[in-house]
This record gives structure tokens, sequence and C-alpha cells, in this order.
């Protein structure tokens, strides 16, 4: 057989989609490659949530709590509750009202259950929604820059142009993403929304406050727009307090929410959602769920999110009463402590220079470091080869040129002393790409 494939045809590149080159697709490639050739760097690449607290053994828990849940909250059977489980499911998903109790226990967002489509990761839940909103050519979407690669790489895959918007110092300059909408309009084009990460934004790790939240709603009403936001790392917060989430602040139905539970539960489940209350209008005067369009898609996609995997979060839904507050706190902590010893590492290792310097997220995975020289695939390939240690060229979310000299630095899945080893070895890095660029 391999001999067969090997004297067949080749394919021709410039005959494949256009997208198999974009470097939103290749630079997580490499990436991902560097680090597999350097599986004993100290790696602050990967925005992976911690592994200390994953147990096997709760796996069979959470699915034993949602066949128990269809039994006695649904008034299944034995019967219907085993083949919820071990058969194809709904297109929509079969947790979907655990996760609307959860979204009013832990978001303030009260919405309709029928209004949410339960996808494989919020992955899918981007491209549904980009493929449902992408009618023909003149349309095009916008995002705050730096932008999170999944949401380009899926826009890219459906041919529809993402317009960066400046995020300033405050997460979005709101001058900029009007001007931005009114010119693209101007061109001929027709923007239909805008991508964003409100709280603690991967790679920027920067929030929205709230008078900038209110007036990004009423520019989406006034503009036209929708606004897709995305939420992975909302709860590992300070402590101090939570800001309303976008679609909680929605009283126009302007906010498409995406959501996962790769953070707050578990990421092998590859289990997010979509919330998509808005009202579509057919020419004939009926109408219908923007869910329910999403719903058409998804069933020529993935025909339905695993039905067992959707048991390993019901049953965690139904074992936290319907809310994941108090089972994420011990992983909010966690984050927290990261967080304080990646900024007080970075302080002392590197507080003394003039040209280095970093944000100060109040919470999320990611802090952000500007160095004196272009952050290139090159200097992450000595870093590794050379230092043992990782991290993400900050251009990687960028379209443009933006970013050339910033490095994004993911705590969440290190322990304290690889912190600290990481950072040490980072700070003697910097120091030998000055020697070399000097």
């Amino acid at each position: 057989m391999l001999g067969e494939l090997e004297t067949g045809p080749d394919l021709a590149a410039d005959l494949l989609h256009g997208s198999l080159g974009d470097p939103s697709l290749t630079s997580m490639n490499f990436l991902n490659e560097i680090t597999g050739r350097y599986p004993d760097a100290v790696s602050f690449a990967p925005g992976r949530p911690y592994e200390g607290f994953f147990d096997r053994a709760s796996l069979h828990d959470d699915i034993e709590a949602f066949h128990e849940y269809l039994r006695t909250g649904t008034g299944a059977s034995e019967a219907e509750a085993d083949r919820a489980l071990f058969q194809y499911g709904r297109t929509k998903g079969i947790v979907h009202g655990l996760i609307a109790a959860q979204l009013r226990a832990d978001e303030g967002i009260d919405v309709d259950p029928e209004s949410i489509v339960v996808t494989v990761g919020c992955q899918e839940a981007m491209f549904l929604t980009l493929r449902a909103l992408r009618a023909d050519e003149r349309d095009v979407v916008l995002s705050l820059s730096p932008m999170y690669v999944g949401f380009t790489g899926a826009a890219r895959l459906l041919d529809l142009p993402v317009l960066p918007v400046s995020g300033g110092t405050t997460g979005v300059d709101l001058d900029d993403l009007r001007e931005t909408v009114r010119r693209a309009r101007a061109a001929g084009r027709r923007p239909r929304a805008c991508y964003m990460m409100p709280d603690f934004a991967n790679p920027s790790g920067l929030s929205l406050d709230l008078p900038t939240r209110r007036a990004l709603l009423e520019l989406a009403e006034g503009e036209n727009i929708l606004l897709l936001e995305d939420n992975p790392y909302g709860m590992f917060h300070d402590g101090y307090g939570r800001l309303p989430t976008l679609k909680a602040l929605d009283t126009a139905r302007r906010v498409v929410y995406l959501g996962s539970f790769a953070k707050t539960v578990l990421p092998g489940a590859r289990v997010g959602y979509v919330v998509a209350d808005q009202r579509v209008r057919a020419a004939d005067g009926t109408g219908s769920l923007f869910a329910d369009e999403l719903a058409k898609i998804k069933s020529m996609v993935s025909v339905n999110t695993s039905p067992v995997a959707q048991a390993v979060i019901g049953g965690a839904l139904v074992r936290g009463g319907g809310s994941l507050a108090a089972r994420n706190e011990p992983l909010r902590a966690r984050y927290q402590r990261n967080l304080a010893r990646v900024l007080a590492g970075l302080q002392r290792h590197l507080g003394d220079r003039t040209d280095v310097t970093w944000n100060a997220p109040t919470g999320g995975f990611f802090v952000v470091v500007e160095v004196g020289f272009p952050v290139t695939n090159e200097a992450l390939e000595r870093s590794a080869r050379e230092f043992g240690v990782l991290w993400t060229p900050m251009a990687y979310f960028y379209v443009g040129d933006g970013g050339r000299r910033h490095l994004r630095l993911s705590f969440s899945l290190l322990t304290d002393e690889q912190i600290d080893e990481g950072l040490s070895r980072l700070a003697a890095f910097l120091a030998a790409e000055d020697d070399r660029t000097a």
C-alpha cells in the first residue's frame, strides 16, 4: 500500500484550499513541532489547564450522576437514559438545560435552553457561527488585535476576511472599531460581527472595564453588528468579584455567546456551546432561533456532540448543584498564585532592564513581555535548543506586522519550581539575544 502511494500522483498545492498555507495555521503547527523536539524544556507556550486536579475516577462518577439526573430529573426510564448515552443524540445537545442553569447561576445570563447548541469544543461553536454569517463574498468579520488564532484560522477556512481592531490599553479602541466598520461599508463590504474575549483575553491577558462593556454594546446596536463573546477564562479572576459578561448586559440580543468547559471542567471532553438567541426572519415572514440555524450546519459537520462527553460535563454540573464556581475555586486560587509568581519572577530577573517590560493582568492564563529584539521562530528555536525554555511569539496573533517584539507566557500548566526555573532560563536567553543582536 505504501509503495502504491509513493508512485501515485502528487497533489498540486495551488489546487488545495489557500488556508493551508496561512500563517494562522502553520504557526501553531511549528509551535507543536518544536515542543515535541524539546520535551525537557520548560514550556510557557500552551494555554492548558493545570492537570493536578484531574481525577480519572470522577469521570465515572460524573457519568453516573448525569444518568441519574436523566432518570429523576427528566423522568426518563432506565432504557431511555441508557439510550441517551449510547446512541446518536439530539443535534443541539442533551445538556442544554443544565448549561442554561449554570449560566444563570455563574454568569447572570438568563436564556432559553433552546437557544443553546452544544458543540465539539468552542472551536466548533466559532465555526458554525462564522459559516452561518458568511452569506457571500461581501461579508467580513472583525476581531480585536492581537487575536486568538483559533478564530482567525476558522474564518480563513471559510474564506471570511478578518479585519483587525486595535485593542489599545483598555482592551478595545472603540473609535477604531467604529471606523473599521464604516470603512468596510464604504468599500462595499458587509461587517457582520466582532469577536472578542472581554475577560483576560488570549493572548493579551487584558480585560474590558464596565463602562467599556456598556459602550461596546451601544456601538454594536448603533452600527448593527453582532458581538461574538468568547469567555474561557472569566472564572479565573483575582477573587475580588467579576464584571458582568457582555451577554449578561445584553438587552438587545446583540451578543452571540461562545462557551467552553475545557478550562472549567475537562479539556479532554471537548464540549463547548454557543448561545444564539437572536431571531432569524425569513422572506415569507416566518422566523426561527439563530441556534436552530446553527444546528442545521452542525448536523452536516459533526452530526452531534458525543453524548458520553456531554454526560461527563452534565454530571459535573449536576454534582455542582448547577454551578461551577465551587468546583473551580481551587483552580482559580492556583492560577492566581502562578500569576503572582510569574510577575514577581519577571521583576526579580528582569526588573533592572529598561528594554524589557511586561503587562500585569489580574487573572486568566497569560502575561505578555516586550523585548528589545525581533521575536521570531528562529529565536524560539534558539531559546528551546540552547536554554530549554519555550514561549509563544506574539506575532502569531496579529494580522500584518504587529507583535514583532513581544512574546506570550502562559503559566497555567506549570508548577512553582517550573515557573522559577523557566524564568531563570528566559532571562539567560534574553541576555544572550541582546549580545547576539548587538
